[in-house]
């Protein structure tokens, strides 16, 4: 199998849960009519990885089955990036802050000022890898995705306030689990949508991560131990 991995960029993507255990809900937004990849779709806040994210001094760190799983077939130096990744685009599409309180030692990043004004280091560590997932061939833009799951209650700021949020995602909303199929949402936020519901009320990491794997010649579920094996076949 072959992938064109210059024609593919990293991404982190969140998923945010309230009242998990009573009536779970998640925070979804929406694509603008004119964006190049999705528009119009209902999707979770995330993106690519930037060059800066590599650098970002972090407040915590993913728990080590976490880190684990995402280095599987992927550059060491991305199991910081990626969750940072991740916190940086929460922040950047909802207002949102996944940080503790602390003083950044280093000279900001421009993309980071603002969450740094907020007196805040990013928190990885409530962070809860589920799902990876390619983009197929022939999109006009490709992303090898990693899903995070966070319990709103890591959240720092107030989950009701989007003020912070930049204009990508509107209609930002707190969607009852049970109802959000019934958005125009793409295929693989479905499919990811369907792990959430399994594990809405188990804190612990998963078993494993289900890795959606398109590349040029096919397409296949696999499942991401953190063990650095071969890919097991997902049943």
């Amino acid at each position: 199998m072959t992938i064109d991995k210059s024609a593919v960029r990293n991404a982190a993507t969140v998923i945010v849960i309230r009242d998990r255990m009573d009536a779970p809900s998640i925070l979804m937004g929406q694509r603008g009519a004119k964006a190049a990849f999705m528009p119009n779709k209902f999707v979770f806040p995330g993106g690519a990885v930037d060059k800066d994210d590599a650098n970002i001094p972090l407040a915590s760190m993913l728990t080590d089955v976490c880190a684990a799983r995402i280095a599987e077939d992927t550059d060491p130096a991305l199991t910081s990036a990626i969750p940072v990744a991740a916190i940086r685009e929460l922040w950047e599409e909802t207002g949102l802050v996944l940080g503790l309180p602390g003083q950044w030692p280093d000279a900001v990043p421009d993309d980071w000022k603002t969450f740094a004004q907020t007196g805040h280091l990013p928190h990885a560590a409530p962070l809860q890898f589920v799902f990876r997932a390619l983009t197929p061939p022939g999109r006009p833009r490709r992303f090898d995705a990693r899903f995070f799951l966070v319990d709103v209650e890591d959240i720092a700021s107030d989950p009701d306030n989007f003020d912070a949020a930049c204009d990508e995602l509107s209609h930002l909303q707190w969607v009852p689990l049970s109802e959000a199929r019934k958005f125009d949402m793409p295929f693989i936020t479905e499919v990811v949508l369907a792990e959430v519901e399994a594990r809405a009320k188990d804190f612990e990491p998963p078993v494993s991560v289900p890795f959606f794997r398109n590349d040029d010649e096919e397409s296949r579920f696999l499942r991401l131990t953190g063990h650095h094996d071969k890919y097991a076949e997902k049943g």
